[in-house]
């Protein structure tokens, strides 16, 4: 997810020479890998439940992943609208622009804390522990950092300060 919303940033993209409309597409199909990925991770861990017959959906993480998820999928098919706004029928694209960005940066903050919640697992402390937990902790923090500050630099309006 964080390599498909680097795509359309003009300073941290690796793919800087093609069009915008090249970066687009490329994000698109990059985006649509996270949705099937996630559901294949998501049925996996259903058949691991099913076989060891443990309880489904008894923590927060797996709550918010499962939430997670549904929205993704939700921000793929807004996405789809973008690429296509004719074909969906969509007459305000710019405003579209910016409640996919918006909600596309609350998806990826979802998807973040469902990552940290993970970290809060009693497997998780179980395997790491003393600093290299804390260092763990701030792996996805970074990304999320910098999508954050990508979005609302692109997005928010640019306010001239007077001296």
């Amino acid at each position: 997810m964080t390599e498909a919303v680097l795509l359309l940033s003009p300073e941290t993209s690796p793919f800087c020479p093609l069009s915008r409309k090249s970066k687009t597409r490329l994000h698109w199909i990059v985006q649509l890998c996270v949705p099937v990925l996630a559901g294949i991770g998501f049925a996996f861990i259903l058949c691991s439940k099913n076989r060891s017959e443990q309880l489904h959906m008894t923590s927060w993480h797996s709550i918010m992943g499962l939430l997670t998820l549904v929205l993704t999928c939700c921000q793929a098919v807004c996405g789809l609208a973008l690429l296509c706004p004719r074909l969906a029928g969509v007459n305000a694209v710019s405003r579209l622009k910016i409640y996919h960005s918006t909600c596309g940066l609350l998806v990826y903050v979802l998807a973040t804390s469902t990552v940290l919640l993970g970290m809060c697992s009693d497997w998780f402390q179980a395997q790491i522990k003393g600093p290299v937990w804390y260092i763990c902790l701030g792996l996805p923090l970074y990304p999320a950092l910098v999508i954050m500050n990508q979005t609302l630099d692109i997005y928010l309006p640019k306010r001239k300060v007077e001296v």
